[in-house]
């Protein structure tokens, strides 16, 4: 079951343009502009310090993307604000298409294997350019095993927090 409480981080803040206070941002939403869509932000500097925001505007500027936040109106005010990251709530997006998953629902899932071998729980996932990498740990070891459905991943029951893959658990 998904947690809709759940943050999941879709970019930062990472310098400054201009000197009305506009932020440039970095976005890991697909497409990138879809970060304006979820809303309120969460805008985090530091561990249990952070700010909601709500009414952003931005838009793309060269390669880059840049962001007005409301009540920023000054370099002073937006330089504060460097380096922050930029969560939404699970709950914001939208459902995943079938068979596709937000990492964010995988972490904590039981993984076994198919003669049903536990092999620890899903720590976190990682991109490598040609396939996302599971990254599961059970306390004593660590296993990486490509998230490819079908081959490695015969199936994924998030109500039930467990993925069955095809491993040898000596791997």
């Amino acid at each position: 079951m998904v947690a809709a409480s759940r943050r999941v981080l879709i970019g930062r803040i990472v310098g400054l343009y201009g000197v009305q206070g506009w932020l440039k941002i970095e976005s890991w939403a697909e497409p990138r502009m879809r970060i304006f869509d979820y809303q309120p932000w969460l805008l985090t500097a530091a561990p249990g310090v952070e700010m909601q925001i709500s009414g952003v505007k931005g838009r793309t500027q060269g390669k880059g993307m840049v962001a007005q936040l409301p009540g920023v109106d000054d370099r002073e005010q937006a330089a504060a604000l460097i380096g922050n990251d930029i969560y939404v709530t699970r709950d914001q997006l939208p459902p995943p298409a079938k068979d596709e998953y937000y990492w964010v629902d995988l972490e904590g899932v039981e993984v076994v294997t198919t003669e049903d071998v536990k092999l620890g729980r899903v720590s976190h996932l990682f991109a490598t350019g040609a396939n996302d990498v599971v990254v599961v740990r059970d306390g004593e070891r660590e296993r990486l095993i490509p998230f490819i459905q079908g081959s490695y991943v015969r199936s994924v029951d998030l109500s039930a927090g467990r993925m069955v893959v095809d491993w040898d658990p000596e791997f």
